[in-house]
């Protein structure tokens, strides 16, 4: 297995049970889930029991720009209709972006801290 750069990543948002209910729905459509709650960290999203994407309340840190990674092209395409659903601001619809490189499938949504979210898939 390859060494990852990042092992989690946290921020600070300024109404944590906003951002929970927003991120809640939008993650779901990537198979994250809501797998921890505490009152140091705040609230912790993931996959297989492992939180990798925390929420804590706060002065907000933003804007920051986070990128969740993608198998299918179908996949970022479903992360930006949920996240539009769930009350996310469009910032970028699903799309190749080839200023990057060739393969660069991209949607981009603003939370309710102005954060620009962002699903990507670099092949298909």
């Amino acid at each position: 297995m390859g060494k990852i750069m990042i092992d989690h990543l946290g921020l600070k948002v300024g109404n944590l049970d906003e951002s929970k209910t927003f991120y809640e729905k939008t993650l779901a459509s990537l198979g994250y889930t809501l797998i921890m709650e505490h009152d140091i960290s705040g609230a912790g999203f993931g996959k297989d029991g492992m939180p990798k994407f925390w929420i804590k309340e706060g002065r907000a840190s933003g804007p920051l720009h986070i990128a969740f990674a993608c198998s299918r092209y179908s996949e970022v395409d479903v992360f930006y209709e949920t996240a539009i659903r769930a009350g996310g601001i469009d910032n970028g619809s699903p799309g190749l972006r080839t200023e990057y490189h060739p393969n660069y499938y991209g949607a981009f949504v603003l939370d309710p801290d102005g954060n620009n979210i962002e699903a990507v898939c670099h092949f298909e």
